[in-house]
């Protein structure tokens, strides 16, 4: 997905982003164990080797809210303040709840992104970060992926 299309801030790149469940930076410190960076660069540029290529490796961390409109509150506001002049709901009408999801870019040694539907290793790539995310999200210990 166009990583500006989901939220706008982010730059105008195809990007691989997924929900993340977890707690703050716990994807840093992931990305750190994982390539073994010793806390330098960890989130841009990260090299990694794919098929014998070399691609590097950048993400953000993003914040999402869902913003909802309690519509039964405000009817039943409406509804009490007419026949007793009280409401019980009052600044009650919304309800938020954030997410934070997490948008990965590859790139290849000539700076092309590798997610572009016409890069000829863009299924390799989405391959590669599905694995990646699925590590992540179900490793708990991050010093077992030196073991690895």
């Amino acid at each position: 997905m166009q990583a500006k299309k989901f939220q706008r801030k982010l730059p105008k790149e195809t990007s691989f982003i997924f929900k993340d469940p977890k707690n703050a930076d716990e994807f840093y410190y992931y990305i750190n164990k994982k390539f073994n960076l010793n806390h330098k660069g960890v989130g841009f540029n990260t090299p990694f080797k794919l098929n014998g290529h070399n691609y590097y490796l950048s993400y953000d961390e993003v914040g999402k809210e869902d913003k909802k409109l309690n519509f039964g509150l405000a009817v039943v506001d409406l509804v009490l303040e007419e026949k007793t002049g009280v409401t019980m709901f009052d600044n009650n009408y919304t309800s938020r709840t954030g997410h934070w999801y997490i948008v990965l870019t590859v790139y290849d040694e000539n700076v092309k992104n590798c997610l572009l539907n016409k890069h000829p290793m863009q299924k390799k790539v989405v391959q590669y970060l599905k694995v990646l995310q699925q590590e992540y999200l179900r490793t708990h210990n991050y010093e077992e992926l030196l073991l690895k």
